[in-house]
């Protein structure tokens, strides 16, 4: 069998590889001390959950409208608007299968084969695959700690060609946590607007943000970057309902309906009583938000202290999301040798940098208890004082 040529050159995700070695071994009954699932810890809220088994006793378990649930719809604009300074209508917004699908659904009624979108590296490993997975070409721009692993309004400049679609931002960023200020958005917003390009938000982890940073949107900077912003958004991590799927676009009437039809011939609507635990999770109480907030800035501050002492290891304090990015150059290994040595000699998994684009790095996700905090930097620093010597 002959399989398409589309999906022969995409590399199978890293991070759920390394994770369910890691499960395996815990299956085998193997103390493994895992930092690499990029999910909460903590269970759905009760409040989101109760509107969701109201839902099916009501009867929501029928096709519903593959846009997503009138009601869902207008509790995101509404979202939008308190909480980003957005204004959509709610004709404007696409519930999609979680957040991964809401960028899958916009590759696809957006870009053109040839087309080229800027993506600044560290990137989300899920970016550039599903570019090329509709004929596009993933352009990186490298990043480094001299520029806090943020593309600049020159490199982005630089960048852009007759080709260029799309740019997609990620604030805060999955590897690296950091988070863009307003006046960094605003000088890549004038790139954006000069050069007539699209932008692609993705702020899935908006919610999640440490000592007063404040997380904006690049679309509420003025009228010219609005008209070429698209938002990308969900529920899973602010709320904890990685298993529930929900996510969604916000964007031009235009992308939205084109990327409503495609849902309607792919995934059809996403799932009908689930849609009403979203709606519970935006108009309900937000303590639970920053409860889970809390719960990540301690665990933060203790493995930022744990990672300071440990010889070989340098990282920046991420602002946002729940990952710090190591580098491991130190170390002289590739970050896949790295990761593969770290779990089968001291039972840890952590996620390799290549798929993120920085072979020298690792990604260690603080999504878990402070227990397995503290046996895993104790188990990595025994590691990293067998590869350095000390």
């Amino acid at each position: 069998m002959e399989l398409a040529q589309r999906i022969t050159g995409i590399e199978p995700s890293v991070t759920l590889a390394i994770a369910a070695m890691a499960k395996a071994m815990q299956k085998d009954g193997k103390d493994v001390c895992s930092f690499s699932t990029g999910e909460p810890d903590f269970d759905t809220p009760a409040h989101i959950k109760d509107a969701a088994k109201q839902a099916l006793d009501r009867g929501k378990t029928k096709y519903g409208a593959a846009a997503g649930e009138p009601q869902l719809r207008e509790a995101i604009a509404n979202k939008l608007q308190q909480d980003n300074n957005l204004s959509y209508a709610p004709a404007n917004i696409l519930v999609t299968n979680g957040g991964k699908h809401s960028l899958y659904n916009l590759m696809v009624a957006l870009i053109n084969p040839g087309d080229e979108v800027i993506i600044p590296a560290p990137f989300w490993l899920s970016y550039p695959e599903m570019v090329k997975l509709v004929g596009g070409i993933p352009v990186i721009v490298d990043t480094d700690s001299s520029t806090d692993y943020k593309i600049t309004p020159a490199a982005l400049d630089a960048a852009i060609t007759p080709k260029t679609k799309l740019f997609i931002l990620n604030s805060p960023s999955n590897p690296s946590g950091v988070v863009y200020s307003p006046t960094e958005l605003q000088a890549l917003a004038q790139v954006i607007v000069d050069r007539d390009i699209m932008v692609v938000s993705d702020e899935i982890y908006e919610k999640i943000v440490y000592d007063g940073v404040e997380q904006v949107s690049i679309g509420a900077l003025g009228k010219e970057i609005f008209e070429r912003t698209i938002i990308s958004n969900g529920f899973a991590k602010a709320y904890a309902m990685t298993g529930w799927r929900i996510g969604y676009l916000a964007a031009p009437i235009a992308l939205i309906q084109a990327a409503s039809a495609l849902q309607g011939h792919s995934t059809s609507n996403v799932c009908t009583f689930a849609q009403y635990g979203a709606i519970a999770a935006l108009e309900g109480s937000q303590d639970c938000v920053e409860n889970m907030r809390q719960a990540f800035a301690q665990r933060r501050q203790v493995i930022l202290e744990r990672l300071r002492a440990i010889p070989g290891l340098s990282c920046a304090k991420p602002d946002g999301a729940f990952y710090i990015f190591i580098n491991i150059g130190s170390t002289h290994l590739k970050s896949l040798e790295f990761c593969q040595q770290l779990l089968e000699q001291q039972q840890v998994a952590v996620i390799p940098g290549l798929p993120f684009g920085a072979d020298d790095h690792i990604r260690v996700s603080y999504a878990t208890d402070l227990t397995t905090i503290e046996k895993g930097m104790d188990r990595l620093d025994k590691f990293m004082r067998s590869c350095v010597g000390s």
